[in-house]
């Protein structure tokens, strides 16, 4: 797999035992329980690989940036596909939203970024994006084709994924598997379907014929439904996946070491908290209060 760039799959570190993809700092045993995703200090497996070396100058934020949000943005990109001048609708304009559409503005498409938390459309808009506030229009949908000349944009981003607003049975099946134990949560994770699909199926009726979606906010049921009859009929393409992290790194760090910062990164964290508060970081961060969309955790 790494021979391949599928580094998000790595046949050295795949959690086998439940059958997926490579381990992952700071999560459960689904992928592999190595602990120290945000921590002080911690054991780096596989350090001669990871690791990644960076030059003396910017600011450290800019490379802070390269070990998640920077990487998974241009991936959401590049997954894409969109043509030359194309056109991409990005749905969630959180920091690796923020990031899919300045990246893709950034490589030559046209951007329109849809939210409905006013902090993030404002930070969209200061970037050049054109933006779409989703407590303003019923059909989301319906007004992105009013504007692509009926057709609907040739690719479309959803940085969504599973704990999308608009899904109200499902947030309630959350809720429930969250208070069960652990093996019976597993085995309805496993039979049901809990995600919240609201963003997902925005994009299958925003994206034109015979484009792509790019599926790059999480999802974690397994018995999901899917609006087959309409993807097929489209021609719709899907890609979607784990960053595979390294597989992108040249292409970001001339982006991130020169003095232009044409990315915009160093707007981008809107808190900075001692490690320490990193709990209340992660519930103003989850309830989107006092304007937060990128929270920096300081050792």
């Amino acid at each position: 797999m790494c021979e391949r760039q599928r580094f998000a799959q790595c046949e050295t570190t795949q959690t086998r035992e439940h059958d997926t993809g490579a381990a992952l700092f700071g999560y459960t045993k689904l992928y592999g329980q190595v602990p120290g995703g945000q921590a002080e200090f911690l054991r780096v497996p596989q350090a001669h690989f990871g690791p990644i070396k960076v030059p003396h100058g910017p600011p450290d934020d800019r490379f802070l940036y390269l070990s998640d949000v920077l990487p998974t943005a241009w991936q959401a990109v590049e997954f894409a596909d969109i043509p030359p001048d194309g056109s991409v609708t990005v749905f969630g304009l959180g920091p690796i939203g923020q990031m899919t559409t300045r990246i893709a503005r950034h490589r030559g498409a046209r951007a329109i970024g849809v939210d409905l938390v006013p902090e993030r459309l404002e930070m969209a808009k200061r970037h050049g994006i054109e933006t779409l506030d989703a407590r303003d229009h019923d059909d989301i949908p319906a007004e992105i084709r009013e504007r692509t000349e009926g057709r609907g944009t040739d690719a479309v981003v959803d940085a969504v994924g599973m704990e999308a607003h608009g899904t109200e049975s499902a947030a309630i099946a959350q809720k429930v598997v969250g208070l069960l134990p652990d093996r019976v949560a597993t085995a309805v994770m496993e039979r049901a379907g809990v995600d919240r699909l609201a963003a997902l199926t925005q994009s299958i009726e925003t994206v034109c014929r015979g484009g792509t979606i790019s599926i790059i906010g999480v999802y974690g049921g397994t018995a999901d439904p899917l609006n087959m009859l309409q993807l097929f009929d489209k021609g719709v393409k899907l890609a979607m996946g784990q960053a595979h992290v390294k597989r992108w790194i040249d292409n970001l760090m001339p982006l991130v070491s020169g003095d232009e910062d044409p990315l915009g990164v160093e707007d981008l964290c809107t808190h900075r908290l001692p490690l320490d508060d990193a709990p209340a970081g992660y519930e103003m961060f989850q309830k989107k209060a006092d304007g937060a969309i990128k929270v920096v955790l300081e050792p």
